[in-house]
């Protein structure tokens, strides 16, 4: 008896599909995302709609499963950390093999993925592909300037914005220079 619940919007119902190569079934519905479809920087909130439109065809292997989805993520640009949603749009394709072809064979590569029950779960599938999709630094603008990397100054309120920078082992120099007991010191001229 299958765990999966066939009225689930990221469950596939490939019943009508039977075992004849060639038979196909498209599902266009919105389901809810779930969980940990994000990097750190950027991802799809937890309940949002993910819109999916994908074609179940059966082959001699199994059923083939390609399409796309598409949703709206949320996060922090990783330049100024402003707010930042960007539209994602992710095709999928995977091959899900009957359980029991598995059984038979010899699978020393990675994990198969398998249906039973006439019923497959999308959401593997789905978080791999979107995960890799996210972008890993996303901006706001590819004209972000960022923050100030020494104080946190946004830069877009002041491009000229700037710190005056010593070098830390020319110091002891510019102190010397701008010490008050060097200028009131003698004239190396008038001790000739």
């Amino acid at each position: 008896m299958s765990s999966l619940d066939g009225r689930s919007p990221l469950v596939l119902d490939v019943r009508e599909l039977g075992r004849r190569a060639g038979a196909m079934m498209t599902f266009d519905r919105v389901a809810a995302a779930p969980n940990d479809l994000a990097n750190p920087m950027i991802g799809i909130p937890v309940g949002s709609d993910l819109a999916l439109d994908v074609m179940a065809e059966s082959v001699v292997e199994g059923v083939w499963v390609s399409g796309n989805v598409s949703a709206s993520t949320q996060g922090s640009c990783s330049r100024c950390l402003e707010p930042v949603s960007i539209p994602l749009t992710v095709d999928i394709a995977e091959l899900f093999r009957y359980a029991d072809q598995i059984e038979d064979e010899d699978t020393s590569d990675d994990e198969i993925p398998t249906f039973d029950n006439d019923l497959i779960d999308l959401e593997p599938t789905l978080r791999d592909a979107v995960v890799l999709a996210l972008p890993l630094a996303p901006v706001c603008g590819e004209d972000c300037l960022g923050l100030c990397s020494q104080c946190g100054f946004e830069l877009k309120n002041d491009p000229n914005h700037q710190h005056d920078q010593t070098d830390p082992r020319w110091a002891a120099l510019g102190k010397m220079f701008t010490d008050d007991s060097a200028a009131d010191g003698p004239d190396p001229k008038e001790e000739g």
